[in-house]
């Protein structure tokens, strides 16, 4: 797909982080962005710096993505990017000692509920609310290609850590999603991705690195290399090339520095 001004894209979760980067990657290279996020300010503030467009949309709720969807594409019309990156999820080990009672406790189904929730139901909901707006849009080129999908998994997917049921089962289901959604969609012209990140330099992130610095620089240890984070431009730029590159479909990609971390 040749991105330029006459193209529309959808990114969630860009008033920071991996989205904020998206956001960016996709308006510098000539895209009109619509930023979906429930941060206001930094959603407003992204999407000023970018000559973009904020719609407040919480990714749980139905009501609030059509709308989002509605006031997007009376911007700037139908997006024929969309980058998932919002999530909501919980965490806790599926047992844990309970000091008080000096008995183990189970984590709440209700935990596992939320993220199934905040995570696979939510990415098929903004997917499909995006799918077809696009499969009832003119082609874009010879291919026959209306758009693309490019979810954000989790390298946690497939090498989940203590804790992490919620959230590895969550993005395992995302993971499960890709192939026959874009299996679903070829006929359409829709393209479907992942990206699986691995640790990146995000704001949660750099809270560690203020506040257990000894903990951050062993996450920059343990990547073989290059032996740091993430930088959030790196994710954005793979968003690009997974836009650009009408060949790459179907697929679920590690960023992650080749990183495959024991259990701690």
């Amino acid at each position: 797909m040749k991105i330029d001004n006459s193209i529309a894209a959808v990114v969630t979760g860009g008033a920071s982080g991996l989205g904020r980067a998206s956001a960016e990657a996709l308006a510098a290279a000539g895209a009109r962005v619509a930023i979906f996020d429930v941060n206001e300010a930094g959603g407003e503030e992204v999407a000023k710096a970018i000559g973009g467009i904020f719609c407040k949309v919480d990714i749980t709720s139905e009501d609030s993505v059509v709308a989002g969807f509605e006031k997007a594409r009376a911007a700037h019309g139908q997006e024929r990017i969309l980058v998932h990156c919002a999530v909501v999820t919980g965490g806790g080990k599926t047992v844990s000692f309970d000091k008080e009672t000096g008995r183990y406790k189970r984590n709440p189904t209700e935990m596992i509920a939320r993220s199934a929730e905040g995570i696979f139901t939510a990415s098929y909901r903004i997917a499909s609310h995006g799918a077809v707006g696009m499969a009832n849009s003119e082609p874009l080129n010879d291919d026959g290609e209306r758009g693309c999908i490019v979810f954000t998994s989790s390298a946690a997917s497939q090498d989940g850590q203590i804790g992490q049921v919620a959230y590895g089962g969550g993005k395992g289901a995302v993971n499960s999603m890709v192939l026959p959604m874009a299996r679903d969609l070829m006929d359409v012209g829709i393209r479907v991705n992942a990206i699986l990140p691995g640790i990146f330099a995000t704001p949660p992130m750099l809270g560690v690195k203020d506040k257990a610095p000894a903990i951050f620089e062993g996450l920059e240890a343990s990547v073989p290399f290059p032996k740091r984070l993430g930088n959030p431009p790196e994710f954005g730029s793979l968003v690009l090339e997974l836009a650009r590159n009408g060949y790459f479909n179907g697929q679920c990609l590690r960023l992650d520095g080749a990183i495959r971390m024991p259990p701690k």
